[in-house]
């Protein structure tokens, strides 16, 4: 569900950055500079996240959810190790997306674009396959989500 409120925070992030795009650069439709658009919106989106995460270790959602994401020795992550998250975090839905668009391809039916809704949840198959759940972009950038409630009543003075 953190992932569901993460989407309608960045609809609030995407919608604002392209405006912003828009108005800088004078464009008068979304196919004008699209590159450029496409860059600035990943680096957009970036700049939300890496942000939140490094301010805290939460974005909004994660917060509202009790999930802090911190390094493999328990604290907060450096930049370095959030940049790469990042980066990391795209390949899977960005390959799933290839894979809708082949098959439009293939076929002819852009139905198939409905699809799309279903390519950032592929971020979630690696996590059937790992013994701790975590996300593939977290163990190669040597971070991971912890639950704050878990870790909050484990340091809490047992009552008597």
């Amino acid at each position: 569900m953190a992932m569901a409120y993460e989407g309608v925070l960045l609809f609030a992030v995407v919608f604002s950055s392209a405006y912003l795009f828009d108005t800088l650069t004078e464009s008068r439709h979304g196919l004008m500079y699209r590159e450029a658009r496409l860059l600035w919106l990943f680096l957009a989106i970036g700049l939300y996240f890496i942000l939140c995460w490094w301010r805290g270790g939460q974005t909004l959602p994660m917060r509202a959810w009790h999930i802090r994401l911190i390094n493999e020795h328990g604290y907060s992550p450096a930049l370095t190790q959030l940049l790469m998250r990042y980066v990391l975090l795209w390949p899977l839905p960005l390959a799933g997306m290839a894979l809708i668009h082949t098959l439009v391809i293939v076929t002819g039916w852009p139905a198939f674009y409905l699809f799309a809704v279903g390519a950032p949840f592929l971020l979630f198959i690696p996590t059937w396959f790992t013994s701790d759940g975590q996300f593939l972009h977290d163990k190669l950038s040597k971070t991971r989500l912890i639950d704050v409630r878990r870790i909050e009543k484990e340091a809490a003075p047992q009552k008597k």
